[in-house]
Order: structure tokens, then C-alpha cells, then sequence
């Protein structure tokens, strides 16, 4: 494990790559808005990949680095998650996936529509379709602007994406959509009602390997 530092709207940001043993592929994850890529959810899931040979490479958005509660703006945030993406092409072969927790997750989409930026899959870990108030579809009309094949994974009890309103989104965008039995937003499992065994970044872990499999010869 590494850790650099990149200039991101004038802001030096810090960064982990992750290097994974024999690795079939790197992901480029983004935090969400409430915690930074140093954040020990961020670290299980890196870990738990690093387990199937997949390497990642995280970073903080200027925001977050500064210390600020308010989020960047689309644009700032596209380009954060373009140079991270640079940064890991100079650090690994790839493929390279886009992904990460929910607002980052979704920022990553932006970046692809946005910059055009060419990726052999996104993942979003906890997709924010829609605020718990204000419940629509709109955070991803922008996303059937998107060739790369796509990785939901969603926790049961997720309160940011209706099981309905998913479905409907994933099935019009022809992305693979996985619930995480249990889970909520921030990936809190309910213990005593989880059939499975195993702990849910496990769980994680095995989807995107499988995905990865699945859709890194099509790159």
C-alpha cells in the first residue's frame, strides 16, 4: 500500500493505492459525502477486494481534504475522479473500473458521461438514487448516456434506493443490480435476521470479482 498526494482544483490531496498480488484489475473508488477515503468502511472494502486480486486506488475529493461539509461541485468532482483515473493508469496495467460509495459512486457516473472517460465498468457501492424525502429517479437520467457495463450493489434496507424505483432503473439501463442482504446505506447489517454467513464487504467483494470476470475481456 501507497499513499501520494495529488493537486486536484489546487487543493493536494491525499491518495492509497492498494496494489492487490497477480491483480486482474484495479478500481478507482471515491468516498461518499460524510467520510473520506481513509474511512474504515473504504478500508474493509479494499481489503476484501484485495482477497480476489483486484487493486484500488483511492483519494480524497478537495472538499473533504480541506475539511468542508459541503460537497464539490459536478465539475470539480468530475475532475478529481479524471486525474485519479490518470494517476492509476501510471501505477497499473488495468482494466480499469470507475466506482464507489454513493455520492462518489455517483460522481464517477458523471465523470464518464461528463468527460467522456473510457472505463471497462463502473461500480456503485450504495447507489444515492434519491434523497429518503424525495423519492425519484432523476439522479440518473444522465446514465443511459453510459456504454460501460454497470455493477449496482444496494443494501435491502437501503433508504436511498427504493427496491422499485432500482429495478426500474437498472432494468432500463441493462445494469446488473445485486441487494445486499440486510444492509443499509452505510452498509450496517441486521445480525440476527442476516442469512448469510459471511460479512457483507465479503459479499461485496464476490459481486464485483464476478463482474469483473464477467466484463473485463469486453475492455
Amino acid at each position: 500500500m501507497s499513499n501520494h498526494s495529488l493537486q486536484i482544483a489546487g487543493v493536494d490531496v491525499d491518495t492509497i493505492y492498494q496494489p492487490a498480488s497477480n491483480a486482474k484489475a484495479v478500481v478507482v473508488f471515491a468516498h461518499g459525502a460524510g467520510a473520506g477515503m481513509g474511512h474504515s468502511t473504504l478500508q474493509a472494502i479494499a481489503d476484501a477486494l484485495e482477497t480476489h486480486h483486484i487493486s484500488t486506488f483511492r483519494f480524497n475529493f478537495p472538499y473533504m481534504q480541506q475539511g468542508k461539509n459541503r460537497v464539490d461541485s459536478n465539475p470539480v468532482a468530475c475532475e478529481a475522479i479524471q486525474i485519479a483515473l490518470e494517476r492509476t493508469q501510471e501505477l497499473s496495467a488495468g482494466p480499469y473500473y470507475l466506482g464507489g460509495h454513493s455520492f462518489g459512486g455517483r460522481m464517477a457516473s458523471h465523470a464518464v458521461v461528463d468527460l467522456q472517460l473510457e472505463v471497462a465498468g463502473l461500480i456503485f457501492c450504495s447507489f444515492p438514487l434519491h434523497t429518503p424525502k424525495n423519492v425519484h429517479t432523476k439522479r440518473a437520467d444522465h446514465m443511459d448516456a453510459i456504454s460501460a457495463p454497470m455493477l449496482f450493489l444496494s443494501g435491502t434496507r437501503d433508504g436511498m434506493a427504493s427496491p422499485d424505483l432500482m429495478t426500474e432503473v437498472t432494468n432500463r439501463l441493462g445494469a446488473n443490480l445485486i441487494w445486499l442482504e440486510t444492509a443499509d446505506h452505510g452498509y450496517k447489517v441486521l445480525k440476527r435476521t442476516r442469512q448469510r454467513t459471511d460479512d457483507v464487504f465479503t459479499e461485496m467483494a464476490g459481486y464485483i470479482s464476478s463482474f469483473i470476470d464477467d466484463t473485463s475481456t469486453r475492455a
